[in-house]
């Protein structure tokens, strides 16, 4: 059997997510992002489009390194003003049966006991369609908005969140039995005593009584999402993620993340097919190549240059030198000895270049425009050669690019056998993506503290 599109849409609660500059389209919807029926509406767009998940970004801060400033950010509706995304899953769960949800998360600044409840509380909602998108946070400002001078360094925050998932995966599968809940109406008992415990956790940065405060959903665990390609986060996603969100960059590291979470889940017990890789791709379609050359082409016009260095958190300003003088050279003008000491820049890349592997909404390795046929093919090609399982993808206009995909490329996908023709009533997200149960198998981590054991 062909192997099958997982598909995405890619969302946040902004003006402004990812194609920067793209909301001030007239006829685009991205100012109703507060509007509570612009996601009733738009989880219904997805799930007529056959999409398995609506995923959710999320930040907890400003861009606010470019121009040492968050006023770039702000002017340009670059993912602030932005809302909560747990929120709004409930009220696109209301309206529709099958779609799923992947919300953001970070485990670095708010406690786990809380969290445990607010992500329990919609795998119920949603019937157990919903993931957590584990992330660890990156911008300075998040961790000034929670009391700290400075970001916790990188490998720290991922010792953070090991405990922080520790502790959620012995609330979820530990503090409950299966048959707890007995709600029996004759003999007075909802829950049976001795079937429910605490965890007692007390570890380096958390201390959690318990017992956790929700019966089980059907998941327990929502589907684990992460996005990661550093040392620490590949080894994490080896032990707990099942769908990663990676990329290609620099250009080649793809295959050497996939292969390396892999061979590392391997080392850990886990099975090679126990993740799933996703990466951000852009469709751009219409029933002929040049009705979609042309759409490109026209989202192009309201593309925002500079957008994408305050995304980045670029420390200098590209667009201000020539194109063929080094990143070195330019930084050397600006005066920013600092950063050039700091590393992690690529300062022997032109600013040209450097700006345009920062700039890859326009020209990625994971894009196709053209007629249905053509995405079809590009398509194929990502899955067989390129090896990915699925897409986010990427939005240039809502709600067209989730309608366009939904009425033009899925029927085409559909008749290569590459998407199911139809949702499975009734099962979860996890279910939908592997096929298997609505839990995890007993070999992932999460799976140590069922029946209260190990706690």
């Amino acid at each position: 059997m062909a192997k099958q599109l997982i598909v995405n849409l890619f969302e946040m609660a902004t003006p402004g997510h990812i194609t920067h500059g793209l909301w001030r389209q007239p006829d685009n919807q991205r100012e109703r992002y507060a509007d509570i029926s612009y996601w009733t509406e738009l989880a219904q767009v997805a799930e007529a489009a056959g999409f398995d998940a609506i995923f959710l970004a999320d930040v907890v801060g400003a861009y606010d390194v470019y121009d040492d400033s968050f006023e770039p950010a702000l002017e340009r509706g670059l993912q602030i003003p932005n809302i909560d995304p747990l929120l709004l899953v409930a009220a696109m769960a209301a309206v529709t049966e099958h779609v799923g949800f992947g919300v953001t998360f970070s485990t670095t600044y708010e406690p786990p006991f809380a969290f445990a409840r607010r992500m329990a509380t919609l795998d119920h909602l949603t019937r157990g369609r919903v993931g957590w998108n584990i992330v660890t946070s990156y911008l300075p400002n998040a961790a000034r908005n929670f009391g700290l001078d400075d970001q916790i360094p990188h490998d720290t925050r991922y010792e953070i969140a090991a405990e922080y998932i520790d502790v959620l995966y012995k609330l979820w599968e530990g503090s409950w039995d299966d048959d707890a809940v007995v709600a029996d109406k004759e003999v007075g008992t909802y829950s049976r005593v001795g079937a429910v415990r605490a965890i007692d956790h007390v570890g380096t940065h958390f201390r959690v009584k318990g017992p956790h405060l929700s019966e089980p959903s059907r998941q327990r665990v929502p589907l684990l999402f992460q996005a990661s390609a550093s040392k620490a986060g590949i080894a994490f996603a080896a032990q707990h993620a099942e769908v990663l969100f990676t990329a290609d960059r620099p250009p080649g590291a793809l295959e050497r993340n996939i292969a390396a979470i892999r061979d590392e889940s391997v080392r850990r017990g886990r099975l090679p097919e126990d993740t799933r890789y996703v990466v951000m791709a852009t469709v751009i379609v219409a029933p002929t190549e040049e009705e979609a050359r042309a759409k490109y082409e026209g989202y192009r016009t309201f593309r925002d240059p500079e957008g994408a260095f305050i995304h980045m958190s670029v420390p200098f300003h590209p667009l201000q030198h020539p194109a063929d003088i080094t990143v070195r050279e330019a930084l050397e003008r600006e005066g920013r000895q600092d950063v050039i000491d700091a590393g992690g820049l690529p300062l022997h890349l032109t600013v040209g270049q450097f700006a345009g592997a920062v700039d890859e909404a326009w020209d990625s390795r994971f894009l196709a425009v053209g007629s249905p046929e053509q995405v079809a093919d590009t398509i194929e090609r990502w899955l067989d050669v390129d090896g990915i399982d699925g897409i986010n993808l990427r939005q240039y206009h809502s709600f067209d690019t989730a309608r366009d995909f939904g009425e033009l490329v899925v029927p085409e996908l559909r008749r290569r056998g590459r998407m199911r023709v139809a949702y499975t009533p009734g099962e979860t997200l996890r279910e939908r993506i592997f096929g298997e149960g609505p839990r995890l198998p007993e070999r992932h981590p999460a799976a140590r503290y069922r029946g209260g054991a190990n706690l």
